[in-house]
């Protein structure tokens, strides 16, 4: 078992140097316990720190912003800042008046509360950063590798890894905790207990285009509520909603886009499933071993700060390719399998995408042992092998 969450070193250590090299601040953004103010206070360790969850911290900066910031002359660590927004506009003249870069290190958990602030006020002067929970590759840096229905069981949330955590317990707790204090700041929703529901019919929509309409019926609310709250959890970082690919082919695609969640661990947790057996049996299984490998495949690229462009693609006839990575000129299309025996039919759907497309290669990633490409130019892969690299096939 891992000790405690410092000795889990994340990979955006430095890309987060960097960008204090290059910005006058740095805004790390990213859900609750995903390790921030762990890992600035790690890369920072001279600077000041406060945190805007201390109710002393954040009254003063609420009634004296200028008074706030004026003991930090040579900057500092400002944890949870959409607490205090207000603090945004007196920084603009902080850091103008400064020729220093990494002055001051931001974080926050509130994407909706804090973008339009950062954008007005600190445009140019701010580097913004998303830092999602753990990533496998992290946790195989540190010799912890545990089997995929555990690692999708589980989650990637440092604490579970680090303090052994009952993950049904602590993810049940998140969730209450994250509604009672995120949502009602956002949104002011008080239908809490319909939220809740809400969110648990999203995880059963995993890997699924999203259909507002269902959801609308299923929750008994309207179709712009709808909309609305899935804004919420996307800007909250619960889900993400994978858009799909742009280049039509001269054929019609669908538009809807299709939806996974930040983190499988949450997942399962609203879908009830309490252990490893009931995963291995449940029919949600595929469908959360395909969101394991999409946002580990997307944290890899926030880590190195590559910033690629992840689509998923399907034709009007049903044909779809779980997730095509838009490198600009061309684009790597990948099918993500959960069974661990290779079947050749693995590979039809991106052969098919391959002839529409600039595509050369292509590759299945699923849970077997088997490594090798097909004479189709298929990279057929272990899941682990294509995370911990995270190589285009060559």
């Amino acid at each position: 078992m891992v000790g405690t969450h410092s000795h889990i070193p994340r990979e955006q250590a430095a890309l987060l140097k960097h960008y204090a090299q290059q910005f006058r601040a740095v805004m790390l953004l990213g859900p609750r316990q995903s390790g921030k103010s762990t890992l600035v206070r790690a890369v920072f360790p001279d600077k000041p720190y406060a945190s805007l969850e201390n109710p002393d911290e954040q009254l003063l900066a609420e009634r004296d912003a200028k008074a706030f910031l004026g003991r930090f002359p040579h900057g500092a660590v400002l944890d949870e800042v959409q607490r205090t927004p207000i603090l945004l506009n007196y920084l603009q003249g902080i850091l103008d008046s400064s020729d220093r870069d990494g002055l001051f290190i931001l974080t926050g958990s509130n994407n909706i509360l804090l973008q339009e602030n950062v954008s007005q006020t600190l445009a140019g002067r701010v580097g913004v950063l998303d830092l999602l929970p753990l990533s496998v590759r992290e946790l195989d840096a540190v010799g912890r590798s545990p089997g995929v229905n555990d690692l999708i069981l589980l989650g990637f949330y440092p604490e579970v890894h680090a303090k052994g955590r009952d993950p049904q317990a602590w993810y049940n707790a998140y969730l209450r905790t994250y509604v009672e204090r995120d949502v009602r700041q956002i949104k002011n929703i008080a239908e809490t207990m319909l939220f809740t529901r809400f969110v648990q019919l999203c995880a059963g929509r995993i890997g699924q285009a999203l259909n507002v309409a269902a959801l609308s019926n299923a929750c008994g609310i309207d179709v712009r509520t709808v909309n609305a709250w899935l804004s919420v959890l996307e800007q909250t970082y619960v889900i993400k909603l994978l858009q799909p690919y742009h280049r039509n082919f001269n054929k019609r695609i669908t538009k809807a886009p299709k939806l996974y969640f930040v983190d499988t661990g949450l997942a399962c947790a609203l879908l009830g499933i309490r252990n490893a057996s009931e995963l291995e049996l449940s029919h949600f299984r595929g469908a959360l071993f395909e969101n394991l490998v999409i946002l580990e495949m997307m944290k890899n690229d926030l880590n190195q700060g590559a910033r690629q462009r992840f689509h998923y693609w399907r034709d009007n006839k049903g044909v779809e390719v779980d997730l095509i990575v838009d490198q600009g000129a061309s684009s790597w299309p990948m099918e993500i399998k959960s069974a661990r025996t290779w079947t050749p039919d693995f590979a039809v759907n991106l052969v098919r995408f391959m002839s529409l497309s600039e595509a050369s290669h292509g590759s299945v990633v699923y849970d077997g042992d088997q490594e090798f490409t097909t004479t189709d130019g298929v990279r057929v892969s272990n899941w682990r092998s294509v995370l911990c690299e995270h190589q285009r096939p060559a």
